[in-house]
């Protein structure tokens, strides 16, 4: 049925499947998508309306005859034909229509994925044309990504903060030492801002005002300044009637202190479980931000004062995840080296 799809396929591909953002690396061209993962289909014909970009465009906003999904939850396929669909349409869009042999893929999940979630990673990319199909875990392939020794006899410390899961690992020898995946990232930061304006203000506000609002005055440390402000409309809860408010940027840190302090937990436990030598290499060295969520203001002075080992964010952290899976796709070696099995 889907066998048409391998003609699209021209060059082996690298794919960060992530909760929030999809993107697809293609071998000598680099990065050449980067799109919301939100599917809008009709819901009589199951006929795709649109994906990506367009379909990010109409969250919250679809009639009833349409549904607008987001197939990937906590890092993992939720509505695995949505996910293919998806899969499908930047394959698509990638190769505009080329006939070429079908590739070699290699795709970045969660460490902590179970068996049955990698088969269905696999499945989907097997069903819109994928023949070779290798998973890496995100942790490994952000640490490639943004430049660290995964393959010396040392402690790297990364935390890769993605839309829908917090993935913290020690990296040696090509190898995860120790990582601890938590269902916390940026789809919970916007659901605690969409809350707490819910409790405060009465007022409801839709995902995209959330995740806005974050991008736009939300913070994990107090900075020097007086702090930023914003109005946000929303629908008055008792009233009914949409209305404005101003909301400060104090007010949005009190609001995501919940998600931001899970994470700082799940830093704290890696690192209790990591061997003493590996340890005293992360402290020389530091732990590196990736994904996302290492864009929030201050999130890490917070860990850095929190826990007293220095904290940069890494450069382009949303991109890290694919540039490591890209890396791969020219080090066959390497990709079995590192590969989940």
């Amino acid at each position: 049925m889907l066998s048409n799809v391998l003609g699209w396929f021209s060059n082996d591909l690298a794919i960060d499947l992530g909760t929030a953002n999809t993107l697809v690396y293609v071998k000598g061209k680099g990065i050449i998508c980067n799109e919301p993962s939100v599917v809008v289909m009709r819901m009589d014909n199951k006929k795709v309306v649109a994906v990506g970009t367009e379909a990010k465009k109409m969250l919250g906003k679809t009639p009833i005859e349409m549904v607008a999904i987001r197939p990937l939850r906590d890092g993992v396929i939720a509505d695995f034909d949505a996910t293919e669909t998806m899969l499908k349409y930047f394959i698509k869009r990638v190769h505009n229509g080329r006939s070429f042999v079908a590739p070699k893929v290699i795709i970045g999940v969660p460490s902590g994925i179970t068996q049955v979630e990698q088969r269905a990673v696999k499945d989907a990319a097997q069903a819109s044309g994928a023949r070779e199909i290798y998973l890496v875990s995100e942790p490994i392939a952000a640490a490639i990504g943004v430049g660290l020794p995964v393959g010396e006899p040392s402690g790297n410390m990364i935390v890769d903060i993605g839309g829908g899961t917090t993935d913290v690992a020690v990296i040696s020898l090509d190898g995860i030492v120790f990582s601890k995946v938590v269902n916390i990232g940026g789809d919970k930061m916007d659901e605690a801002i969409l809350g707490f304006v819910k409790r405060k203000y009465n007022l409801l506000i839709g995902d995209r005002t959330a995740e806005h609002i974050k991008i736009e005055i939300g913070s994990a440390y107090k900075s020097g300044h007086n702090g930023r402000m914003m109005e946000i409309k929303g629908r008055d809860l008792f009233s009914g009637i949409p209305k404005t408010i101003t909301i400060h940027e104090s007010e949005i840190r009190e609001a995501l202190a919940e998600p931001v302090n899970a994470i700082l937990n799940t830093i704290k436990i890696t690192l209790e479980n990591t061997p003493p030598e590996l340890g005293a290499d992360i402290l020389d060295k530091g732990i590196v931000l990736a994904g996302g969520g290492a864009l929030l203001r201050g999130i890490d002075q917070f860990i850095q004062d929190e826990i007293g080992i220095s904290v940069i964010v890494s450069e382009d952290p949303l991109a890290a995840v694919i540039r490591g899976v890209g890396k791969l796709l020219g080090e066959l070696d390497l990709i079995k080296q590192v590969a989940m099995n």
